[in-house]
């Protein structure tokens, strides 16, 4: 964990942060790190998760110590009840905003299906068809509109509460199926399972830990297989499905002779316009005349993963590293849609010639520029915001100018197409090389970066780890730069790997590392593992695969952490949630789980350690469905 005393070094692995960390600290720039310096040490109620909140009665503070006059609340609630509420709200905050994601997805189809805009428009038909029979809607002999109307019903129809379970559940092994609803877990709409937990959580509601938990569970189920997966699909039938290709990150992908536009986020509405507004004649023109040399789009966390898998713009950098990327001096402006965006990157904008500019009215940030996009005036809304960056090139300071390093050459775009695709049209040449052994299971690591740990250094020792041990790892999210910037997403990063996985991925021609898309897109892992578990007719909690989030933080990643482990994916965390106030709670999520979903959490710093955890875990299934360990 931190220590208020490290030193650059130790806050970071890359080279180019740490540039700019000590250019910062020149400045007199604060950073997220030296933040984290001024809250340390942290309440140690509230690290446990026994601090509550939920009523004016309050606050109340829950003492673990046996000799302690605060063993309850005024209500009278536990610690076993008040860490299951507080995680519980925490889980639907984390389904609440992949959701409300999704859910601006299914608005921008509407768009397109009442003729309401002519900016967005369908670009992978296949897909829509595809997803539309899926749903059970007739396709045959019917328009493209139509079809997309009937799936704008289904779409809007899980988010509500007249359904007994969500329409994308037929893709789930029967196994699974049955388990949930023996637990009477399964998710039937995406709003109502979120507004349920909030009701469960208010006084005088569900005052029992394990119940709490299993909606927690139900909760992120709906993310999982209801809003992600809703905001994936559409996002690939809208923009275009990911395909293999090649681009670069790192900061050195900024440019110093042309206007950098950041685009950050995670939602690839705003973004996708931005990056066609960016080649509009008459901009480019004008940033001509200023002496740039064209305008440059760089991406920042998911919003710049979604341009990276479809579009091969590079990317500036992942959560850690936005702050640092305005301190470059180079950036003339950083759009923003919503999420993982830090309010000092505001701040920090204004002491630069930045411009910081929100496009989401869920999202405002005071002091910044707001623009109210909507699908009906995007693009013009776009170039308007590029004109503004093409402008601030006028104003930037060449003296305070600083891109450090180079761009690092990374592959790019897989997804469940692309990769059925490659392997001839059918999962099972994977099957077949998961029982040879040459493949012996798989790994996601996703999410984010936490300024209490070095930064990568656990995405980056975690990934190197699996793959020597030919288990091929799948990343979104913040952990795409980090493997990238690793060299662990390009081919030749095979020889880091074990002999079968090199065998199979040299064939190929892809990395033992596959970039999966944005932190919304951990939906296409859980739909991979199901389409295996299916195949093969056994259970996903039967497969030999795992999760993991080594330096997470946020409350999206914990209601990922569920729906994996809910969904039957034994997965890992590098530090655990605000639950340590509580044994039931921490046994239930440690062993209990596994008893009831057939997964469970595990808890491990180490990535060393985390890797060999995974590996006994995959050795484990291996041998229970007759493979070779």
């Amino acid at each position: 964990m931190a220590r208020p005393d490290r030193t650059i070094d130790e806050l970071t692995l890359w080279d180019d942060a740490k540039e700019m960390l000590k250019k910062a600290k020149s400045e007199g720039i604060e950073t997220a790190w030296d933040r984290l310096d001024q809250q340390t040490p942290h309440c140690t109620f509230c690290e446990s998760g026994t601090t509550c909140t939920n009523c004016t009665m309050g606050p109340c503070r829950i003492s673990a110590k046996p000799d302690s006059k605060k063993q309850r609340g005024v209500c009278g609630a536990d610690a076993d009840v008040i860490v299951a509420r507080n995680f519980g709200r925490f889980v639907a905050g984390g389904s609440a905003g992949h959701s409300d994601h999704g859910r601006d997805l299914v608005e921008v189809l509407e768009a397109i299906v009442e003729g309401k805009t002519d900016n967005y428009t369908i670009r992978n038909p296949e897909k829509l068809f595809s997803l539309a029979g899926e749903m059970q809607i007739a396709t045959a002999g019917r328009e493209l509109i139509e079809v997309a109307g009937d799936v704008l019903d289904v779409c809007f129809s899980d988010f509500g509460s007249r359904r007994k379970e969500l329409s994308l559940l037929s893709r789930l092994p029967m196994q699974r199926r049955k388990i949930w609803q023996k637990l009477n877990i399964t998710p039937r709409g995406v709003d109502r399972e979120i507004t349920e937990m909030m009701h469960r959580t208010h006084m005088g509601c569900d005052n029992d830990a394990g119940s709490t938990m299993l909606h927690a569970a139900r909760t992120a189920l709906a993310d999982g297989w209801g809003g992600s997966m809703i905001g994936t699909e559409l996002s690939d039938i809208i923009f275009g499905g990911p395909t293999p290709k090649m681009s670069t990150a790192s900061l050195g992908v900024l440019r110093e002779d042309a206007v950098n536009i950041l685009v950050h986020g995670h939602n690839p509405v705003v973004s996708e316009m931005i990056l066609a507004a960016a080649h509009d004649p008459e901009l480019i023109a004008q940033a001509r005349a200023l002496g740039a040399d064209g305008i440059n789009i760089a991406g920042l966390c998911c919003t710049g993963n979604e341009l990276l898998m479809r579009q091969s713009i590079p990317m500036a950098g992942n959560h850690l590293m936005t702050e640092l990327a305005i301190v470059t001096g180079a950036v003339e402006a950083v759009v923003v849609d919503y999420q993982c965006i830090m309010p000092s990157m505001v701040r920090i904008s204004g002491c630069y010639h930045t411009k910081f500019i929100t496009t989401a009215n869920k999202a405002r940030f005071t002091g910044a520029i707001h623009y109210d996009i909507q699908p009906a005036t995007a693009l013009a809304q776009a170039k308007e915001i590029v004109g503004l960056a093409v402008q601030g090139y006028a104003e930037r300071d060449r003296s305070r100018v600083n891109i450090p390093g180079k761009p690092v050459e990374i592959m790019t775009g897989f997804c469940n197409e692309s990769v059925i695709e490659a392997l001839g049209g059918t999962v099972q040449p994977l099957i077949e090389a998961i029982k040879a052994g040459d493949i012996r299971g798989a790994v996601g690591i996703v999410g984010c970066n936490n300024p209490k740990f070095k930064q990568d250094s656990m995405n980056v020792a975690l990934a190197r780890e699996l793959i020597k041990k030919d288990i091929l790892v799948l990343v979104t999210g913040c952990c795409t730069t980090a493997a990238g910037k690793a060299g662990l997403l390009v081919p030749e990063a095979i020889e880091m790997a074990g002999p079968g996985l090199k065998k199979i991925c040299g064939s190929l021609g892809i990395p033992p590392v596959l970039h999966y898309g944005s932190c919304v897109d951990n939906s296409r892992i859980i739909h991979l593992c199901a389409l295996l578990a299916k195949t093969l007719g056994v259970d996903i909690s039967d497969l030999p695969v795992g999760a993991s989030s080594p330096e997470w933080y946020s409350e999206k990643a914990a209601a990922i952490g569920m729906y994996a482990v809910a969904s039957g994916i034994y997965t890992h965390l590098g530090h655990p949630p605000h639950i340590l106030g509580s044994k039931t709670v921490v046994d239930l999520a440690l062993h209990g789980l596994e008893e009831l979903v057939g997964a469970s959490f595990v808890i491990e710093p180490d990535p060393v350690i985390a890797a060999d955890l995974l590996d006994v875990r995959i050795r484990t299934k291996r041998l229970a469905l007759g493979l070779t360990a």
